[in-house]
C-alpha cells in the first residue's frame, strides 16, 4: 500500500536532481562545487516539503479512519482518494530515499576529487562519513517500513510497486476490515515518515554547514595563495645602490 519497499539505485537517484551520478564527469571543481552547494539549498527544501506533505497525509489518513467507524464501508468514490493519498505516500518516500543517495553521492564524490575535503573533519560520531549514515538512514527506513508491514500480516512484495500497490489496495478495499488495515498501516508509515525525514533534513542541514564551512576554508587559503603570487611578482625588486664599488687594482 505504500512503498517501494526495495527501490534500487537508479530510481533513488533520480528521485531528486537526475544530476548525482553526472558530478564525477564534471572536469572543473568550480562547477563541481557551485552545482554541489545549490543543489544541496533545493534538497533541503525538498526535505521540508516532504515532512510537510507526509503530516498532511498522516491527517487526511485519520480523517478516514474516523469516517470508516461510522459506516459499514467507506464509498468508492473516497476510497479512490484513500488509494490517491497512500500513493501519493508511496512517492515521498522514494523521494526520501533519493535524497539519501543523491547526498551519499556528493559525500563520495567530493572525497575523491578533494584530498582536503576527505581530510576535513565532519563532526559525526565514531568517525562516520555522511555517506554511511545516509545508507543507515536509508537501511533503517526501510526496515521500519517492512516491520510495519509485517505486523499487519502484509509483506514488502505486495507493496514493492505501484501497480502491486493498487492490486493490493483494491483487495483490501473489498470489505471494511480489509479498508481499516490498510488506513491504519499507511497512517503508521506516514508518521513514521514525519519522523524519519525530520532526521533526514537533520542530516541534510548539518552536511550543507559542513560542506559551506570547508569550501570557505578552501576559498580563503586559494585567495591567500593568489595574492602571494600577485606580491611576489608585482614586488620592486631590492636596490643594490650604495655598496662599494668594485674597481681593478693592478
Amino acid at each position: 500500500m505504500t512503498i517501494s519497499i526495495a527501490s534500487g539505485q537508479a530510481a533513488r537517484a533520480g528521485a531528486v536532481t537526475g544530476q548525482a551520478t553526472e558530478w564525477t564527469q564534471l572536469l572543473n571543481n568550480s562547477e563541481l562545487v557551485g552545482l554541489v552547494g545549490q543543489s544541496a539549498e533545493q534538497i533541503q527544501n525538498q526535505v521540508t516539503q516532504i515532512t510537510q506533505l507526509a503530516e498532511q497525509i498522516q491527517n487526511q489518513i485519520r480523517i478516514y479512519e474516523n469516517m470508516l467507524q461510522n459506516t459499514a464501508q467507506l464509498p468508492t468514490h473516497i476510497w479512490s482518494q484513500v488509494e490517491t493519498d497512500l500513493s501519493r505516500l508511496q512517492d515521498l518516500v522514494n523521494q526520501g530515499e533519493g535524497i539519501a543517495f543523491a547526498m551519499g553521492n556528493v559525500d563520495d564524490v567530493l572525497k575523491q576529487r578533494f584530498q582536503s575535503f576527505s581530510e576535513f573533519r565532519t563532526g559525526l560520531p565514531d568517525g562516520e562519513s555522511f555517506s554511511s549514515s545516509y545508507r543507515t538512514w536509508s537501511d533503517t527506513n526501510r526496515e521500519t517500513i517492512a516491520a510495519t508491514l509485517r505486523a499487519a500480516g502484509l509483506t514488502a512484495e505486495q507493496f514493492g510497486s505501484e501497480e502491486s500497490t493498487l492490486v493490493q489496495l483494491r483487495s483490501m478495499s473489498e470489505s471494511s476490515i480489509g479498508q481499516m488495515q490498510a488506513l491504519q498501516v499507511g497512517h503508521k508509515i506516514a508518521e513514521q515518515q514525519v519522523a524519519q525525514t525530520q532526521k533526514l533534513r537533520g542530516l541534510v542541514s548539518q552536511q550543507t554547514t559542513m560542506m559551506a564551512t570547508w569550501y570557505q576554508s578552501e576559498q580563503a587559503a586559494r585567495d591567500l595563495a593568489q595574492t602571494r603570487r600577485e606580491d611576489f611578482f608585482t614586488s620592486t625588486a631590492p636596490s643594490i645602490s650604495g655598496g662599494q664599488m668594485m674597481e681593478p687594482r693592478w
